[in-house]
C-alpha cells in the first residue's frame, strides 16, 4: 500500500516537470510557466533545434540561448522580458517574435539585435511599450507607429517583415532618408523632478545689478575724483577744490 502511494506521488511530481516537445527540428516549451530556459532542455536539444517556441511563459532572461547555434526561428511572445533582454550571437536566426512583453527601451534592443543577429529578416514587437501603437497605448496613433517603423528599419535595414506588415522598397528608402530623425528620446520622471528642484535651489549666475548693490545691509563707499563741482554762492566748498580740478 505504501509502495503504491509512493509511485502515485512520483507520477504526480513527474507530471509537474516541464516536458519539452521536440519534432523535426522544432522544440516547444510553450505554456509551462518557465522563468528561464531549462538546463535539461538546453543540454538535450540545443544543438539540433532550428525552431524554438518559448511563448506563454514567465521568462525574464534568455540565459542558455547561446547554446542553440543552429537556431533559425525564435518565438518569445507573452513573457516577462524587459529591457534587460540580451540576445547572444546567433548567426542563423532570421525570425524573432517578442509580442506582449515588457520592453520599453527601443534603442537598447535594436543595438543588441544589430550586433548579434546579423541574419534577422522578421521581427515583431507588438504590445510592447517600445512599439507605439494602439495595442500598447491608447494615446498613440498611426503617425507614432510609422515613425517607429522608419526608425527600426533605419537601424535594421535587412528586415523584410516588421510586426504585422511586410517591408516595401519605398518604405525602406524613406527610412534611410528620415530614420535618423525618428528617434524618440524618453526623459524619466525622476530626471524632470531633479531638474525642477535644481532650478529652485541653484542661484542664477546672471543679475542685472552691479556687484556693489547686491547687498543692502553693507553699503560700499567709493573714493575718487569727482567730475561735478558746486558753484553755489554760499558754499565754501570751492576753497577745497584744487586748481587741477577747475
Amino acid at each position: 500500500m505504501a509502495d503504491d502511494q509512493h509511485e502515485e506521488n512520483q507520477e504526480i511530481e513527474e507530471d509537474d516537470v516541464p516536458r519539452p516537445v521536440f519534432d523535426d527540428g522544432m522544440l516547444s516549451l510553450a505554456g509551462q510557466d518557465l522563468t528561464k530556459i531549462p538546463v535539461e532542455a538546453v543540454n538535450e536539444f540545443a544543438e539540433k533545434t532550428k525552431r524554438l517556441d518559448l511563448s506563454f511563459n514567465c521568462l525574464r532572461s534568455l540565459d542558455g540561448l547561446e547554446k542553440f547555434s543552429q537556431l533559425e526561428e525564435l518565438v518569445l511572445d507573452n513573457n516577462a522580458l524587459d529591457d534587460d533582454i540580451k540576445f547572444p550571437m546567433l548567426k542563423n536566426l532570421h525570425t524573432v517574435t517578442l509580442n506582449k512583453n515588457r520592453i520599453t527601451n527601443l534603442d537598447q534592443l535594436l543595438n543588441n539585435i544589430s550586433k548579434n543577429l546579423p541574419s534577422l529578416t522578421y521581427l515583431s514587437m507588438l504590445s510592447n511599450e517600445a512599439c507605439p501603437n494602439q495595442l500598447s497605448s491608447l494615446d498613440k496613433d498611426e503617425e507614432d507607429y510609422q515613425r517607429y517603423r522608419y526608425y527600426v528599419l533605419f537601424q535594421l535595414p535587412g528586415l523584410k517583415f516588421l510586426d504585422s506588415t511586410s517591408v516595401k522598397d519605398e518604405e525602406l528608402a524613406e527610412a534611410r532618408r528620415v530614420g535618423p530623425f525618428m528617434q524618440v528620446i524618453k526623459v524619466r520622471e525622476e530626471e524632470i523632478e531633479h531638474k525642477e528642484e535644481g532650478n529652485d535651489t541653484e542661484p542664477s549666475a546672471f543679475t542685472p545689478l552691479p556687484n556693489s548693490t547686491k547687498s543692502l545691509e553693507k553699503p560700499v563707499a567709493s573714493f575718487g575724483k569727482s567730475k561735478y563741482i558746486y558753484y553755489g554762492k554760499h558754499s565754501e566748498g570751492n576753497r577745497f577744490i584744487r586748481n587741477k580740478d577747475l
